[in-house]
Formats: structure tokens, C-alpha cells, sequence
């Protein structure tokens, strides 16, 4: 399965969120992306449909295996080029949403070779 941007968007705001708080909800999901609750609720169904995410029949939001595993790739891609652009000069809210564009297209070969050199050059 390839999850698409969106989908990966959602997948990491839902890993961010389990990491802030003990429960996550649709609600939490739309208050982090600003996405409209309906607009959540399709998405949520969808990734549900999609085997990325369960819900509890209480509303609790929970990654599977393979939306962990997607969820994880993306915060880490997001995590580092945004602290290697503000390394390297760039203002922080403008290093964030580059990141957050390049974080879904770059490959995994450029991705590492862009981790290897940081950690060289840290």
C-alpha cells in the first residue's frame, strides 16, 4: 500500500498527538490540521478502510502496524530537514513547511545520504 500526502499528513498528526495525549480523537486530529471535522471523518474512515488506523468504539484513534510505520517515516523526514534548514540559516516557520513539502518526495537514498552528512558534519 502507498499512502498518499494527505494521507501521510494525517498518519503523523495522529502519531504527534499519541505522543501529547493519552487518547486521540477525530476532534484532536481537526483542532491539529484545522481541517473541518467533517472533512476528518471522511479521511478517518478512509484510513480505517485502508488498514492504516483502528477506532475503538469509543472514537479512540489508533495506528496500525503499517500507519505506525508510515507515521514514523514522515515525522522523521519532518523532524530532520527542518532542523538541518534552521542549521543552516533558514527562519524556523519557513524551515518547517519545506520540510513538510519535501518530506513526502524526497527518496529514501537522498534522505539518508542527507542524514549521513549531518551526522558527519554535526
Amino acid at each position: 500500500m502507498v499512502a498518499t500526502e494527505s494521507a501521510e499528513n494525517y498518519l503523523e498528526a495522529i502519531l504527534v498527538l499519541s505522543k501529547e495525549k493519552p487518547v486521540v480523537r477525530s476532534v484532536d486530529v481537526s483542532n491539529h490540521t484545522g481541517f473541518r471535522k467533517s472533512s476528518i471523518s471522511i479521511a478517518m474512515k478512509n484510513l480505517k478502510a485502508e488498514g492504516y488506523i483502528t477506532i475503538s468504539p469509543e472514537g479512540y484513534i489508533y495506528l496500525t502496524d503499517s500507519g505506525l510505520k508510515i507515521a514514523s517515516m514522515i515525522y522523521e523526514r519532518h523532524t530532520v530537514l527542518s532542523k538541518w534548514f534552521m542549521h543552516l540559516g533558514v527562519d524556523e516557520k519557513i524551515a518547517v513547511e519545506d520540510a513538510c513539502r519535501i518530506e513526502h518526495d524526497i527518496s529514501a537514498e537522498s534522505f539518508e545520504a542527507i542524514k549521513n552528512y549531518i551526522s558527519k558534519h554535526s
